[in-house]
């Protein structure tokens, strides 16, 4: 037998299994989600939007507001107990807002966490001394 002859036996039965392989047993469904796969990314990105930070003029009206409500929670304390009741004396004169004390004992989520606003912190002014401190401590 000659290859040609061989070859035009063989071709329609090859073709005719091909088929029925991958129309019939689902192989082509298979074969199109491997594709798929292959070309789609591996990871998805997700855009994260930053959170807007707010300038010092707007710090400052939105702290010039909550002085403004405390002044007038303050007022209407002293209006409904009566101002006569002590003699005219302001009983919240020269009074701060309380801070919240911690939950439980434990830290805080956040990193100054019951310290006052008004507390003035580490004096760092110094740090920046001509004096060549930063160059001895760095070994220079």
């Amino acid at each position: 037998m000659k290859k040609a002859e061989l070859k035009k036996i063989l071709k329609p039965l090859i073709k005719e299994c091909i088929k029925e392989v991958i129309f019939e047993e689902g192989t082509l469904s298979t074969i199109i989600s491997e594709v798929m796969k292959g070309t789609s990314p591996q990871k998805v990105v997700h855009e994260k939007k930053q959170p807007r930070l707010e300038t010092d003029e707007e710090a400052k009206r939105r702290y010039n507001k909550r002085q403004g409500q405390l002044k007038e929670n303050r007022k209407k304390m002293l209006d409904s107990i009566g101002r006569d009741a002590f003699n005219g004396v302001d009983l919240f004169e020269g009074t701060t807002a309380m801070i919240p004390e911690k939950k439980g004992g434990q830290g805080g989520s956040k990193a100054l966490e019951g310290v006052s606003p008004h507390d003035p912190g580490v004096d760092l002014s110094d740090f920046g001394l001509p004096s060549g401190a930063w160059k001895k401590l760095a070994g220079n």
